[in-house]
């Protein structure tokens, strides 16, 4: 049988590659994304509580509003923006099927995105599925900063999609205030979309403040944001973590989640929803990796 594949290039994920050697040589593994301690077991045992109360069937497309409603609050306590819970924050399966998601809501055939090598390797290859086509700036030496210049001279008319990265995998750079405003100058008065992957928010040390798109008023009004669970709470094989963005963004984005996954595992939104209602387990968080 003849076929084509659509992604001729790509080899299997450096992360599975990597996993796999040090399983099989019993090294300690550095290069996936998590911890050598466990979740909570409040948390584990709040998913056994659910699923006894009852909640194993399909979580609304959403996502459970009790979640979401816990999501806004975080954002509001964090970092003092809001979204609306029932408009503007999406439960997904992680925060790669989010970003997968978003890129495929908006991105078509020779539209260019720009993101920042080195990266996490799903990026590249979600663009180029849906016909993009990637335009990759190096980060520069000795820590992995943006030259905000060479970005400028990279945006053309077919430039649909900026994709940042903070803190920032696998560097551990934090994008700074400056970086964000220039990021909004730059932005402003396009029709630019910016996707903003913070699936490390909490990993942040020293004293330094994660600088979400949301503080800024002109990013978060084109961001998209994803996060993690499973990077906040330890418990990466859960798979669940959300996107927000503003309520016209989120309904393109909610448009194509039905249907390439619908709803999430809901006795896990359930007791996340549960455990968020103490917000000392992410306000804590920073303080809990410095340690």
């Amino acid at each position: 049988m003849q076929f084509t594949p659509k992604l001729t290039n790509t080899e299997t994920s450096i992360f599975s590659v990597m996993s796999a050697l040090a399983n099989k040589h019993n090294a300690i593994n550095l290069s996936q994304g998590f911890p050598n301690f466990k979740s909570d077991q409040n948390l584990i045992d709040g998913v056994t509580k659910a699923m006894n109360s009852g909640y194993n069937q399909y979580a609304p497309m959403a996502g459970n509003l009790e979640l979401r409603q816990a999501i806004s609050k975080k954002f509001e306590d964090l970092y003092h923006s809001s979204y609306h819970p029932e408009t503007e924050i999406t439960v997904t399966a992680g925060a790669t099927q989010a970003i997968f998601t978003i890129i495929s809501s908006f991105i078509k055939p020779e539209d260019e995105v720009i993101i920042f090598k080195p990266a996490y390797d799903c990026y590249q290859p979600a663009i180029e599925l849906n016909g993009g086509k990637t335009i990759a700036i190096a980060l520069e030496s000795p820590d992995y900063t943006i030259n905000w210049h060479t970005v400028k001279k990279a945006i053309t008319s077919k430039t649909k999609m900026i994709l940042i990265n903070t803190p920032h995998n696998p560097s551990g750079t934090v994008m700074s205030e400056f970086d964000m405003l220039k990021l909004q100058e730059l932005t402003n008065g396009t029709d630019i979309i910016v996707l903003s992957d913070e699936v490390y928010e909490h990993i942040i040390f020293d004293g330094e403040q994660h600088q979400s798109v949301c503080r800024f008023k002109n990013l978060k009004e084109r961001s998209f944001i994803t996060a993690s669970f499973g990077k906040t709470f330890h418990n990466t094989g859960w798979k669940i973590g959300y996107t927000c963005a503003p309520k016209d963004l989120m309904e393109a984005f909610r448009n194509v989640h039905q249907f390439n996954v619908f709803s999430v595992h809901h006795p896990t939104q359930k007791a996340l929803a549960d455990y968020l209602q103490d917000a000392t387990h992410y306000l804590e968080l920073s303080s809990f990796y410095q340690e």
